[in-house]
């Protein structure tokens, strides 16, 4: 402080420099109103400025007392100077209130006799109650009889600033500081509802009205400034028809609210908040008993009960209230049975959080991550959960309810501990930036004299010396709890399933078999007494692996727990687990790299395709850990790779087998990255990712399935005697392959110069037939099938011909169909040269220079229809058929190749093998109509996605939508529709797939 004095120097008096000393920031000010009126003789008194100095912000503390004593009359202002000066305790609470509340201050030089109200409260032990506080609002209440509801405004800051004296003097706890809130927010309902009744004596006399509390109020742990949610009940008084006592009962809850929150006078109580009700602000403002129970047992949704586990009776008809709490009680305490229950309140806190504005959340004392509601839910999700059997839990009070699921062994003692006291932390942060204008906010301050006197009155709070720097120990204070409890909040649901069943340190959770069961259920665990042998598996025992997946498998659980198969998930990472867990980067890479442990979890519980891949070769799990790792290799990496690891391989079948592989994993990681969510944010551009990744991965694959059975043929009799070219065909040469496309190929040969033809063709029929062969041949490398039945004359035609052969069939033999076909097909291995020839050679077949003859058309048109009709599997539906069905992949493909037939050889743009670019080309050229095209694309977009999402999920291709409810979520989530919303979905595609089958028909049909 000597260097402080040194610079102030001449600029400041010695009375200004212990001023500084003692904390003000305005010295200056602070000597005037020390010289003021109602403080002479005071500025000397040390000890009035050492208690200055002590309160939270000494400038506003003084400003305050000023205001108060040049308010009071004379006798008022020489008592009120008489006891500051003899008695400390009185000193401390006035002061400490007018150091932390401008409003309190405010409301103290309006109505300057109310400092009173402190003297009140001089001994530590006393606790008022609901009835003191009654007492206390229906004595001010009488004191103003032609203003009774201003009055009543009045004596309710009175008590207020009580309660805020009795707080910030730290003779109560902030669990009895919101109790008595609470309990003063009861006297408060009940004195405005004697009100209400005085001014409407037949309504009284109509009905018994009960108000329960909801939210704080009701679990007796309100803020300062906080809406009060109530819900009314009503029943008729004896002889009194039930419409017209619901009648006079809503006046009465109508006058209430009006009183409680009227502007005018001395402003809002608190506003009465009735939207919790049934029906919310759309329902009737009061209901009887039967009424309500009748919506509960019939329409409720799972948040409403979650709201029912505060409730009490505040005010009104005793009996009613507790009859009403009483009825409801079993209802609350089975809405953990309820189908999706954990997937619903999860989802509420994710939509809580999603509503917070961008600037807001990192100032979210309430709503944003590791702030008080993510506390709240945590306790009510476990209570919800374990109350069903434990009465012991069935407190609407947080704190308490943490209380006792710690002591049921729900919680372990130290997270507990943790939670508790970040909790009591974080609302008394809350408070005291309410207190200060008494505004209903829970938003963190931004000025920093703001946080200065927040650190200040939370001093004793506060693990930190907040003397040198307050503002970055609170600021430090307040990150480390909200980082806790945002620790804990994803912990807490899942670390005791792990008590359960391994063998754990001293103090942790002792959750039975039973209730970690029923925990799992909750969870969505179709098989709980499985999942927990997979839990004890993985975590029991004293190595270090099983210390690692301690650590790991809480947060697992959870992002398990989140999937549409959370048994799936826990059983493919514990094979995972057994296959890797001697290797010593896996457990280390899941706990240094939580995004890979994350993306593993998403994987490993989105379906069965990915798993499959992955447990056939653990090892691949490294690339979730590399930034780059899921990124879809291009043509010519793969290519190279295949043939490196063909020509390392000691025969034809492990040649064969070692491209599988290379294929194998690199499914893997085009299946991951889709799975993630990792190949483009808009669904055609993340579909176009996939389709070109797998079409590359097969080229690539025959690449080196043709080199390998070449080099094999030679070994045993010497140099091919030709070339060989692989056309692809369908989706493959399109470029747009699903995970369970075959194939479709063409296989093209010529024979080399000198060599006989017949020779030729046996040798590129061997080669062929055991490429496909070797290609499809049971192994643990998922089969690539080889398809070409689009040959000429089909099955009964020889696999390979020349391309003389090609070109004669196709001169004399060719249908409408085939050249169809031929729209698709696209060189992709074997000799480059050849491959282009053949291109060349079916070019004038696939964008006839003359169109399309009608005869033509009309038999295309003719094979379509047939193809509806005969080729749809039996008992499908034709409105959800992704190939076949209306308005699905046939019905827009066949459209778009009609157009490139008729319209090819003279728009270059047609002529390309892809769908969605033909389509463009076709708009752009004014032969489709934007609309139509927009619409023919989202179908093709849609039932192309639907496929992919029914094998990544089945881990089997599938053209319908799965008939299992759970398969049929995987693939919703696939899609991004959320929990509970597969119907949605099924709705979505009919109504895409009827526009574009509208479409179709007047394109490919010809009708309307």
């Amino acid at each position: 402080m000597a260097v402080e004095e040194q610079r102030a120097g001449s600029r400041v008096s010695r009375p200004e420099i212990r001023l500084v000393r003692r904390g003000f920031t305005d010295p200056a000010k602070a000597v005037r109103l020390l010289d003021g009126p109602g403080l002479e003789g005071l500025a000397d008194d040390p000890v009035l400025l050492d208690a200055l100095g002590a309160t939270a912000d000494p400038d506003l503390a003084l400003l305050g007392l000023a205001r108060l004593l040049e308010a009071a009359d004379e006798p008022e202002r020489h008592t009120l100077r008489d006891t500051l000066t003899t008695s400390k305790p009185l000193r401390d609470r006035l002061l400490g209130v007018l150091g932390v509340s401008t409003a309190l201050g405010d409301h103290l030089a309006r109505h300057p006799h109310d400092w009173h109200a402190l003297v009140t409260f001089e001994l530590r032990d006393m606790h008022p109650g609901p009835e003191d506080f009654r007492r206390a609002l229906a004595d001010g209440v009488k004191e103003d009889a032609l203003s009774p509801a201003n009055a009543l405004r009045v004596a309710y800051r009175r008590c207020l600033l009580a309660i805020a004296a009795r707080d910030l003097t730290g003779t109560t706890d902030l669990a009895q500081t919101a109790a008595e809130l609470a309990d003063l927010a009861g006297a408060t309902l009940q004195t405005a509802l004697d009100l209400a009744a005085e001014q409407d004596p037949e309504a009284a006399a109509a009905c018994r009205l009960a108000v329960i509390g909801m939210g704080k109020c009701g679990g007796r742990e309100l803020n300062y400034v906080s809406d009060v949610d109530v819900i009314f009940v009503a029943e008729p008084r004896e002889g009194v028809d039930e419409h017209e006592a619901v009648k006079a009962a809503t006046r009465l809850a109508a006058a209430l609210t009006r009183l409680c929150s009227d502007t005018t006078g001395e402003g809002t109580i608190w506003p009465v908040d009735a939207n919790l009700r049934p029906e919310g602000r759309n329902g009737p403002l009061v209901r009887t008993l039967a009424s309500h129970l009748a919506y509960y047992q019939r329409w409720a949704k799972t948040w409403e009960f979650q709201a029912l586990l505060k409730a009490r009776p505040v005010a009104g008809d005793t009996e009613l209230g507790a009859a009403y709490v009483e009825a409801l009680a079993p209802m609350v305490w089975q809405a953990a049975a309820r189908e999706n229950f954990v997937a619903d309140v999860q989802q509420m806190r994710r939509r809580v959080v999603d509503s917070i504005p961008a600037p807001e959340l990192d100032r979210q004392l309430k709503l944003g991550p590791g702030g008080l509601r993510d506390v709240e839910f945590s306790v009510q999700l476990l209570q919800l959960v374990h109350g069903r059997t434990d009465p012991a839990l069935r407190s609407g009070n947080t704190l308490e309810a943490l209380a006792a699921l710690s002591r049921g062994g729900y919680v372990g003692r130290a997270d507990a501990a943790s939670l508790d006291a970040a909790y009591r932390f974080l609302r008394s942060l809350e408070h005291r930036i309410q207190l200060h204008r008494l505004r209903r906010t829970h938003l963190m301050p931004t000025a920093e004299e703001d946080q200065r006197r927040l650190a200040r009155s939370l001093a004793a709070l506060i693990n930190d010396d907040t003397r040198s720097d307050p503002v970055a120990a609170l600021q430090r204070e307040w990150k480390r709890h909200a980082v806790e409890v945002r620790r804990l909040h994803e912990k807490l649901f899942y670390r005791p399933l792990l008590d359960a069943v391994a063998e754990l340190p001293h103090g942790a959770a002792g959750l039975t078999p039973d209730a970690a069961r029923a925990r799992l259920e909750a969870l969505g665990y179709a098989d709980p007494a499985a999942a927990l042998r997979h839990i004890s598996a993985l975590a029991s025992g004293v190595s270090r692996k099983a210390a690692i997946q301690r650590t790991l498998l809480p947060v697992l659980l959870g992002w398990f727990a989140e999937s549409a198969d959370p048994d799936a998930g826990l059983l493919n990472f514990r094979q995972v687990s057994d296959a890797l867990g001697r290797t010593p980067w896996y457990l280390r890479l899941l706990r240094d790299e939580s995004a890979a442990a994350e993306q593993l979890a998403r994987v490993l519980s989105a379906g069965r395709l990915a798993p499959d891949l992955l447990l056939r070769a653990p090892e691949a799990v490294a690339m979730l850990g590399d930034p780059q790792g899921l990124l879809p290799r291009g043509r010519g990496a793969l290519q190279s790779e295949v043939l490196a690891a063909v020509g390392r391989a000691g025969s034809t079948a492990a040649a064969v087998a070692a491209a599988r592989s290379v294929r194998r994993r690199e499914l893997f990681r085009t299946a991951a990255a889709d799975v993630l969510g990792r190949l483009g944010e808009d669904p055609a551009e993340a579909l176009d990712t996939a389709g070109e990744a797998l079409t590359a991965l097969n080229a690539a694959t025959l690449q080196g399935a043709l080199r390998a059975c070449t080099a094999g043929w030679e070994a045993e009799h010497g140099d091919l005697p030709t070339r060989i070219a692989v056309i692809a065909m369908g989706r493959f040469g399109g470029h747009e392959l699903g995970y369970g496309s075959d194939a479709d190929v063409l296989f093209v040969h010529e024979p080399l110069l000198g060599s006989l033809e017949q020779e030729a063709a046996r040798a590129a029929q061997a080669v062929c037939n055991e490429l496909r062969t070797l290609l499809a041949a049971p192994s643990t490398e998922p089969p690539l099938l080889v398809d070409a039945d689009l040959r000429p004359e089909g099955r009964s035609g020889p696999l390979v011909r020349t391309l003389a052969s090609y070109a004669a069939y196709y001169r004399r033999w060719s249908h409408a169909w085939e050249s169809q076909a031929l729209l698709r097909a696209e060189p992709v291995a074997g000799d480059e040269e050849l491959g282009a020839r053949f291109r060349q050679l079916i070019d004038p077949l696939r964008y006839p220079g003359a169109g399309v003859p009608e005869r033509d058309l009309v038999e295309i048109r003719r094979i379509k229809a047939r193809i509806e009709a005969e080729r749809l599997p039996r008992g499908a539906d034709p409105t959800t058929h992704t190939k076949i069905g209306r308005g699905g992949l046939a019905d827009v493909e066949w459209t778009v190749q009609l157009l490139q037939l008729r319209h090819g050889h003279e728009v270059p743009a047609l002529r390309t093998t892809r769908t969605r670019a033909a389509l463009a080309a076709a708009a752009d050229a004014g032969l489709v109509e934007p609309a139509d095209a927009e619409v023919l694309e989202a179908a093709w977009v849609l039932a192309s996605r639907v496929r992919s999402a029914v094998m990544l999920v089945r881990g089997r291709p599938g053209d319908s939508f799965p008939g299992d409810a759970r398969e049929l979520s995987g693939v919703a989530r696939y899609l991004g529709y959320g929990v509970g919303h597969s119907g949605e979905l099924v709705d979505d595609y009919r109504r895409t797939t009827r526009r574009a089958r509208a479409v179709v028909d007047r394109l490919f049909y010809g009708a309307g």
